[in-house]
């Protein structure tokens, strides 16, 4: 019995640590928001929400909207931004044949050795290669954008909260401070070389709008690229570069959980019948 209280009394003490840091956390996090905007945190806004085909429990990928994004993504973001994670092979995942792929793949430059004299060269990339980067080092990069490093893509719609809808949300939401925002808050002001968009954090980015036009991509499937249409699958397309697996984990999920809830059904009818016969026993 003692040690039956005893172990009690630590499930209870653990429980009650828990609860204060969860309190503690939350009273830390509410403090910071409150100072932030006392002291005159620029506001800026939530990413609009939009209806994805992977979106939900039963979603799926929509191939064509990848391979729309797939070739916003290779017409205007390969300038500037890499992809480092993603292989050319794994283009056949969203619909390329391989001679497709092969075609891709030699018609980018990557880093390689020359075979005779052992030196540093570039040559035709092949399909097991990754996509490479536009810029040879950082110091290159930073030297091309205003001092800013353009990050690799590969992950970034896991790296932001909301990462789809914040990647297609900044990507259309370029537009000049309204003078409400300038009066209230002077310091939204974009500096040298920094432009205004109301989904970036501090509202300035060095990031120049990259979509600019409708029309500045032709789709193969006769889609209209319109500047949200084309920030909406280039979106999708980094959804799939960040999580490949995404939709099969969904489909995989589903027999999971019905497995688990058959196995439940299972050991709960196992425990009355097995306690059954012990309490006739006692009895």
């Amino acid at each position: 019995m003692t040690k039956l209280l005893s172990v009690r009394l630590v499930a209870i003490l653990v429980g009650l640590g828990f609860a204060l840091i969860a309190l503690y956390s939350f009273v830390v996090g509410a403090y910071a928001a409150i100072t932030e905007e006392a002291a005159g945190h620029v506001p800026y806004e939530k990413p609009e929400d939009i209806a994805y085909s992977f979106d939900g429990p039963f979603g799926k990928w929509d191939i064509q909207q990848l391979q729309r994004g797939f070739k916003v993504y290779d017409e205007v973001c390969a300038a500037c931004h890499s992809l480092k994670y993603v292989a050319f092979r794994d283009l056949e995942q969203i619909g390329y044949d391989e001679g497709q792929v092969k075609a891709f793949a030699a018609s980018k430059q990557v880093p390689g050795i020359d075979p005779n004299t052992g030196e540093a060269t570039m040559r035709p990339g092949l399909p097991t290669d990754y996509f490479p980067s536009p810029y040879p080092n950082n110091v290159a990069a930073a030297a091309a954008n205003n001092n800013a490093i353009p990050p690799d893509l590969s992950l970034m719609t896991k790296a932001r909260g909301d990462g789809t809808n914040y990647v297609a949300s900044l990507l259309a939401g370029y537009a000049e401070p309204s003078a409400e925002l300038l009066e209230e808050h002077p310091e939204a002001a974009p500096g040298p070389g920094l432009y205004h968009n109301p989904y970036f954090p501090n509202l300035n980015l060095a990031m120049a709008p990259p979509l600019t036009t409708a029309g500045q991509v032709t789709y193969d499937d006769g889609t209209e690229a319109t500047v949200q249409q084309m920030s909406e699958d280039v979106a999708a397309f980094l959804t799939w570069t960040a999580e490949p697996t995404l939709v099969a984990r969904k489909q995989t999920g589903w027999p999971v959980l019905i497995f688990l809830l058959f196995a439940t059904v299972l050991a709960y009818m196992s425990k009355k019948q097995i306690w059954a016969a012990a309490k006739r026993k006692g009895d």
